[in-house]
């Protein structure tokens, strides 16, 4: 049976916790019954991306080992759990016949745009999510522990919740879903505080409501309330709705995008469109434009189109791949602004010709696009 639902592009992130509740390694039942739903919504038409913790579990039950703390140690499970983890999500995703991708990620990946680096690698996670999405594959992501030691350490994500937060930032998400084995954010510790009241709904993430934050905490988890605090305020702010439920509860993410309200829900403090809008208008670079045709110019006014090279007269200044570059029309004006995702000397070679030659005039190709329509606003 098929699930339609009402947001189209959901992150899902499930917690350690969660994913090895009742053991010490990951949970078959649990796993399955996450993967059964998150099938629903997939069938339904919904765009989904699984940021899964476990891997260190995993490894862990794999190499029969002992509960060995140090950051090395860590780092060899997780990169052991991995492949296992992956394993079983191919198997159980494979019986809803949906492909799955492994993506491995690091805070610079898909955390602040200051250097030439972080541009580059904030545009290849956005260009990777969107062709998978695109090609109906479910991505599947995790922090690339081997390299990324922060997390382990105990001062970086904070069990994947920033790291979902950015995600669903980087992958235009409608919702983020922060699934663990607590009902959401309580005013007070449930397990030792019988008045302690769970709290519906949380709009602005003041210091009273940071002060609750201090527990519950997943007990296998690393990243507890506080963190999931920190990654509802990221992701709101990015225009993404926040959901901090318990993956224990039957039929949770269905339940959920149909409408009920379960767990701690904080709303999307301002459109995501408009987020994105402002972030690009914050960072176009005075450094570097292009020119469009009128023909280049009509399609990306008046029909939400993107860029293409064809549509391309000239090429001013300088500028990098990733950077945010002004388009102008034939008079001069700034009509549009927008991602590049060739520097100007590659656009230079190719302003003009069709998006089928790119690869032939310079020997390789990172899209048919100069800037696409989902990284492009008009002025």
């Amino acid at each position: 049976m098929e699930q339609s639902v009402s947001y189209n592009r959901i992150v899902v992130k499930a917690g350690t916790a969660l994913l090895t509740y009742g053991t010490d390694s990951p949970n078959v039942e649990v796993m399955s019954g996450l993967v059964d739903q998150m099938a629903l919504l997939h069938q339904g038409g919904a765009k989904v991306i699984l940021v899964s913790s476990g891997a260190v579990a995993a490894g862990r039950n794999a190499l029969g080992r002992g509960k060995e703390t140090s950051v090395q140690f860590r780092q060899a499970l997780a990169a052991v759990g991995q492949s296992h983890l992956m394993h079983m999500y191919q198997d159980l995703f494979g019986q809803h016949d949906i492909t799955v991708a492994q993506v491995l990620l690091t805070l610079n990946d898909v955390g602040e745009r200051r250097t030439r680096g972080q541009k580059l690698r904030d545009l290849n996670v956005r260009n990777t999510l969107a062709s998978l999405l695109d090609l109906g594959v479910l991505p599947i992501i995790n922090e690339n522990d081997v390299v990324a030691v922060d997390e382990l350490a105990g001062a970086g994500f904070g069990d994947n919740d920033n790291l979902s937060a950015r995600v669903a930032r980087a992958a235009d998400a409608e919702l983020l879903v922060m699934l663990g084995t607590v009902d959401g954010l309580y005013t007070g510790d449930p397990t030792v505080d019988p008045d302690a009241e769970l709290i519906p709904t949380i709009s602005h993430f003041d210091k009273q409501i940071r002060a609750h934050a201090g527990a519950p905490r997943d007990q296998k988890g690393r990243g507890g309330m506080a963190t999931k605090m920190d990654a509802a305020a990221l992701a709101t702010e990015g225009g993404v709705d926040v959901f901090i439920a318990s993956g224990l509860e039957p039929n949770i993410l269905a339940r959920l995008t149909q409408g009920e309200r379960l767990g701690t829900f904080c709303p999307a403090s301002q459109d995501a469109k408009e987020s994105r809008k402002n972030w690009l208008k914050k960072n176009v670079t005075k450094s570097g434009w292009v020119v469009v045709d009128n023909g280049a110019a009509d399609v990306l006014l008046q029909k939400n189109r993107s860029l293409l090279p064809v549509g391309v007269t000239s090429v001013a200044g300088t500028f990098e791949r990733g950077d945010t570059i002004q388009i102008r029309n034939t008079r001069g004006i700034q009509i549009a602004a927008g991602v590049a995702n060739y520097n100007s000397v590659e656009l230079d070679q190719i302003k003009g010709v069709r998006s089928d030659s790119i690869a032939e005039v310079l020997g390789d190709h990172y899209g048919d696009e100069v800037v696409h329509r989902r990284d492009m606003i008009r002025l």
